[in-house]
């Protein structure tokens, strides 16, 4: 049988209950309680924005960037050639000889042409001074013919419609030089062959015409170009040495000069203009190489080795 508990033990036996809190809780809110029920002191606000200027921040652009351009480029590819010249004309700060890579043959003067007072020496320290004679000139006229037969022929017959622009100029030499060299037959001088520096310029100068006509025609402006500026100080000093003042049909042109100058060097800047930059690049390079060319021609006058 159970034994009676007493009613203290139950007492002890029972949880105590747990004091009461007095710490205030937050209050909760759903969405369907009444806010004007809630207690102001106890309900939640969300933090306050910072006020804005009203100003963006700004807006950082890129650089556009532009080809730096050649010298010369904004007026046409003459001019970029002219700027080669000169740069071969003052190449570390001196004059270049006829033989050096070429000259500004579009100054007054010709750089090609020899200084008749100076003297200069080659690599092996011989002396080059000006001394023409008229077995030296005749064969400067024999090769200039050949070179403007050449580029005259090639302009006429040609079917690359970019040379048609370069016909009948007023230009042309090639009469004018069977002229003089007929002169020069009738008293009693023995008219040479071609040599080596016309020849080798001829036959690359047919080469370019038919594979290309940009570096064609950029040979084309400088032969004409420095023999109308230059070639006048060619005639003056061999005339008066050699020919008793006489002037040569070489050396004159019937009507005005820097007209028709212009009137080619407008017609190759404007075909200029839709050449591509490499073309241009390459037809500077090219103007090198028909200054060395028509300086080595030059020189046929006037070298003699002391």
């Amino acid at each position: 049988m159970d034994k009676a508990v007493s009613p203290s033990i139950l007492y002890t036996l029972s949880p105590k209950p747990s004091p009461i809190s007095t710490r205030k809780l937050p209050s909760v809110f759903f969405c369907c309680s009444n806010s004007s029920t809630a207690d102001a002191s106890t309900s939640w606000s969300p933090p306050p924005i910072p006020a804005t200027t009203g100003t963006a921040p700004p807006v950082v652009r890129r650089r556009t960037r532009y080809r730096k351009q050649y010298p010369g480029e904004s007026k046409g590819i003459t001019e970029e050639m002219r700027f080669v010249a000169m740069r071969l004309r003052n190449r570390n700060g001196k004059k270049l000889d006829s033989q050096s890579d070429g000259d500004d043959t579009q100054s007054e003067s010709d750089d090609n042409a020899p200084d008749a007072d100076a003297s200069e020496s080659d690599g092996d320290g011989e002396k080059e001074t000006w001394q023409p004679s008229v077995e030296g000139f005749l064969k400067y006229l024999v090769d200039s013919k050949l070179v403007f037969d050449t580029v005259e022929r090639i302009v006429d017959d040609s079917n690359d419609v970019a040379y048609a622009y370069f016909r009948n100029t007023g230009l042309e030499r090639s009469e004018a030089l069977s002229k003089d060299l007929q002169w020069f037959g009738e008293q009693g001088n023995v008219i040479p062959e071609p040599s080596n520096p016309g020849v080798s310029y001829s036959k690359y100068l047919k080469q370019l015409a038919e594979t290309c006509a940009p570096l064609f025609l950029c040979h084309f402006y400088n032969i004409y170009f420095s023999h109308i500026s230059g070639g006048q100080v060619i005639a003056r000093q061999v005339s008066e040495r050699l020919l008793e003042g006489r002037e040569l049909e070489f050396y004159t042109w019937e009507g005005d000069v820097p007209e028709l100058m212009r009137g080619v060097r407008e017609k190759l800047n404007k075909l200029g203009e839709h050449w591509s930059r490499d073309d241009k690049n390459k037809c500077l390079r090219e103007t090198t190489k028909s200054f060395r060319s028509l300086g080595q021609i030059i020189r046929l006058i006037i070298l003699e080795t002391k």
